[in-house]
């Protein structure tokens, strides 16, 4: 009997040393030299957690393409904010990637971004035109902001503790900073900072990236830059986020009413 067990023993040990040779003879060449680590489960001898030549590397110009598309539209809509990009005018893709020092792909990615918010409309076979906008659409503008915020603060003004609004003091000296420095671009990022982290006391992720994309939309240059405006109206602008902090801590919801409501109907 012990022996009968060990020949079948014996004949299924070369049954399957014959099988695993003649699985192996199947496997692709360029399979096996791959070194593709295989859990003990799918029959290959590697280890579980083990780092070899085989593992699949990070897409990576993928990802430097999104990350190229993403500076570039920065790029882009500081140049849109600054009036480099003039409204009314068309620009191409290859054009601007040669001034950016990128191929026209990540340009042409960035514009149409754009051109889902409205700042640039596509032209065929051109490019880009940079969208004209009068007065009135920004007065428009700032009639939906101020339907949309100035309740929201009100709102959060009775609500939010005193020690949260406290935290947004470096916020808002940066609108100062950003504003004595004259660039428009560069106060227009530190006013929308500031505006984002107010409303998102409210919790209200939506609320926010709707006010967030008309302040963006309220930013443009108008045609011909007539509303366009200097230093001394961004330093003074900037200045009401401070008062508006101040009267916010103080819970002097007169003082945030009429600050709030003044805010927008200056523009900003």
């Amino acid at each position: 009997m012990k022996q009968g067990a060990q020949g079948s023993a014996g004949t299924g040990s070369v049954a399957r040393d014959r099988g695993q040779a003649v699985a192996e003879a199947r496997v692709p060449p360029q399979s096996r030299a791959s070194g593709v680590t295989r859990s003990p489960v799918e029959g290959g001898s590697g280890v579980r957690g083990e780092h070899t030549h085989s593992e699949v590397p990070i897409p990576r110009p993928v990802v430097q393409r999104a990350s190229v598309r993403g500076q570039i539209l920065v790029a882009l809509r500081t140049a849109l904010v600054a009036g480099e990009l003039r409204p009314g005018e068309v620009y191409s893709a290859p054009a601007l990637g040669e001034r950016f020092g990128v191929s026209a792909t990540p340009v042409r990615e960035a514009m149409q971004q754009l051109a889902l918010e409205g700042a640039v409309e596509v032209v065929p076979n051109r490019g880009f035109r940079v969208v004209e906008r009068g007065a009135r659409e920004l007065a428009e503008l700032a009639e939906v902001r101020a339907l949309i915020e100035v309740p929201v603060v009100l709102r959060l003004a009775r609500s939010v503790p005193v020690e949260r609004w406290a935290e947004l003091r470096p916020v808002a000296e940066a609108t100062v900073r950003a504003a004595s420095s004259g660039c428009p671009a560069t106060y227009a990022e530190a006013d929308r900072t500031f505006h984002r982290a107010m409303l998102s006391l409210s919790g209200n992720e939506q609320l926010v990236q709707i006010s967030e994309d008309l302040h963006r939309r309220s930013q443009w240059p108008l045609v011909g830059g007539s509303a366009s405006r200097g230093r001394a109206d961004l330093i003074a602008d900037a200045a009401e986020h401070t008062a508006l902090l101040d009267a916010l801590i103080a819970r002097d919801l007169d003082v945030v009413r009429g600050l709030v409501g003044g805010h927008f109907a200056g523009g900003s």
